[in-house]
């Protein structure tokens, strides 16, 4: 997982990640908006059934939105 030294979310605090149920995932979306390993990220969240936080931009809702559109 080499592309996790060049993520923003490296440099910044973990738990704007990983939100409290109900609570708000506008800033790490924004840090992953303009993170240029975003898709390696989110390849890598699909790929190993991530269930918590915010990978490549997207929650664990988004997440599984998107696993079922591609079946």
């Amino acid at each position: 997982m080499a592309w996790q030294s060049d993520a923003l979310c490296a440099q910044t605090d973990p738990e704007a990640f990983f939100p409290e149920k109900g609570g708000s995932t506008r800033d790490a979306k924004k840090i992953c908006t303009g993170c240029e390993v975003r898709a390696q990220c989110l390849e890598y969240a699909l790929g190993n059934d991530e269930r918590f936080g915010i990978w490549g931009g997207l929650s664990e809702r988004e997440r599984r939105k998107l696993r079922k559109r591609a079946v």
